[in-house]
Parts: structure tokens; C-alpha cells; sequence
């Protein structure tokens, strides 16, 4: 009567132990063993002694299917992905609104105090070279000089001594005072230019940081539309035109290889046995399931 019972109970305890050991051996031991310079078979376990072939073959796989241009593209140019980013920038901007702090304060909790300075300084001495470059090589003074002399024949024709014909006199010396006129403002704005525009430049460079958060963003509904375009618009050329080259640099098959590679085997185990635990603990009671049907069928033979 016992008989029947004990071996299922046999074949099940078989069965589970084998899967176990089996399941452990893929891991363990680390390394080879070896007795009296013999080598014992199956040590180090497989994982161990495949470790280099597997880490290439698992950067391989993911390189090419899960982190490839394509799936990459799919996903970072999806239309979810872009509602997030649209959210994020509305959210950012209706906290902006809100926020009291000004310009420089708002930059000091992402920039340090020398960042934001030098930032500050190249980009007046950007605008300021800009600006004093393009005056100097326009004929601004000629525009000016014009159109002070077209003023003063105009006032000089609308007023009284131009009853007595004076108007004719100006219009005469116009053009010798016109040439004249232009050549000394030419030559103040070639001397004098950037200077000049340097000081209005950081009068208003400091107006600007001066500017809390909220005033910057509120009542501008168009530039800030106009931004959140061009961010939207950077996006997509650098996911479309650069994320290739991008990946391309980076190689994420070797990245992965490497960190693989460089993993203690213990990590390693730890990490496998973590992601497959349910799924190895299954195999280990399939096993005993086996078992204890073998067992069955032989107790009833």
C-alpha cells in the first residue's frame, strides 16, 4: 500500500532537487576546480564560463533590436511623447507666472554665480560687437545727415523767412552741408560706437535680470508660443537628423559588453536571479511535478 505512495514522493523529491542543483550549477562555482591538477567537468558553472560570449551577444540584441534608430525614433517622436512634452512646457510656464524671484535668482538655483556672470558678459559683448560692427559699416551718418537737412528746409519753408526766399538760399548750401554733416557722424559712430552702445546695452542687459519670472513670462502668450514651438521644432531635428550619429558615438553594444564583463559574478547572479525568480522557482516545481508523476506511473507498474 506504501508503495504507492512513496514513490511519487521519491520521484517528486528527485525531480525537485535535480532542477535545483541543475538551476545553481548555471551559476556556481565561479570558478574552474581542480584536483590534483585535474580538471573537475562543469566547473565554472555555464554563465561563468560563457560570460564573455553572453555579455557580447546580449549587447548585440539590444543594440540592434531594442535600442536601434528605429524603435528609438518610434518612441521618442510618439505622439504620447510629444503630449508630455507640450504638458511639461505649459506646466513649466504657468508655474513661471507665478514665480516671484527674478531672472538671476531663478538662474541661480541651476548656475553658479561665475556662470551666470560670465554669461552675462559674453552676451553684451556679443550684442555689442554685433551692433557696433553693423553701424560702422553702414552709411548711417548719410541717413541721419539727410534726414536733418530734409528738417531743417522743411521748418525753414513753413516759416517766416521763407516769405523773403530763404528756403531757396538753404536749398543751396544743402548738399555741401548734407555731405559734411554726414562725414563727422560717420566718423563719431567709427570712434565712438561701441561705447556708446555698450552702455545702453548693459542698462538694459540689467533691466532684463532684474525682471522677476512672472513678468517675464505673463502678457508674452505669442513669444512664449514662438519658443515652445522652437523647442518642439529642436526636438525632432535632433531625434531625426542626430540621434544616429548619436548612437552611433556612444555604441551601446560595447557599453553593455563592458558593464557585463566587468561585473562580479556574484552581482551578476544576484541580478539574473532577481529578474527570473518566479520563473526559476517554477522550474524547480515542474521539476517535482515530473518527478512525482514518473513516480507515479512506475509505482503502478
Amino acid at each position: 500500500m506504501y508503495h504507492y505512495f512513496i514513490g511519487p514522493a521519491v520521484g517528486a523529491l528527485i525531480g525537485y532537487i535535480t532542477n535545483y542543483i541543475a538551476i545553481r550549477m548555471l551559476f556556481r562555482p565561479h570558478n574552474a576546480w581542480y584536483v590534483m591538477g585535474i580538471h573537475i567537468p562543469f566547473t565554472p558553472g555555464i554563465i561563468p564560463k560563457e560570460k564573455s560570449r553572453i555579455a557580447g551577444s546580449i549587447g548585440k540584441a539590444v543594440s540592434e533590436n531594442l535600442m536601434n534608430r528605429e524603435v528609438l525614433e518610434k518612441s521618442l517622436l510618439s505622439p504620447e511623447m510629444l503630449e508630455k512634452m507640450n504638458n511639461a512646457i505649459d506646466e513649466f510656464v504657468a508655474t513661471q507666472s507665478q514665480n516671484t524671484e527674478t531672472i538671476v535668482q531663478f538662474a541661480g538655483h541651476y548656475l553658479s554665480q561665475e556662470d551666470i556672470d560670465a554669461m552675462k558678459q559674453n552676451a553684451t559683448t556679443g550684442v555689442v560687437k554685433m551692433i557696433s560692427g553693423k553701424l560702422q559699416d553702414s552709411h548711417l551718418g548719410d541717413s541721419i545727415a539727410h534726414m536733418a537737412i530734409e528738417h531743417v528746409m522743411e521748418k525753414t519753408r513753413n516759416s517766416v523767412v521763407g516769405l523773403f526766399g530763404a528756403d531757396k538760399f538753404v536749398a543751396g548750401l544743402a548738399q555741401p552741408i548734407e555731405k559734411l554733416l554726414a562725414k563727422h557722424i560717420n566718423e563719431i559712430l567709427q570712434n565712438n560706437s561701441q561705447q556708446m552702445i555698450e552702455g545702453l546695452v548693459i542698462d538694459e542687459s540689467e533691466k532684463l535680470m532684474g525682471m522677476t519670472m512672472s513678468q517675464l513670462v505673463s502678457g508674452h502668450d505669442e513669444q512664449v508660443a514662438q519658443i515652445k514651438s522652437g523647442i518642439q521644432s529642436a526636438y525632432k531635428t535632433i531625434i531625426t537628423e542626430h540621434l544616429p550619429r548619436i548612437l552611433q558615438d556612444i555604441d551601446i553594444s560595447s557599453i553593455i559588453e563592458q558593464r557585463i564583463n566587468e561585473m562580479d559574478m556574484d552581482e551578476a547572479e544576484a541580478i539574473i536571479l532577481d529578474v527570473m525568480k518566479k520563473e526559476l522557482r517554477a522550474i524547480v516545481w515542474l521539476g517535482a511535478l515530473l518527478g512525482c508523476i514518473m513516480g507515479t506511473i512506475t509505482s503502478l507498474f
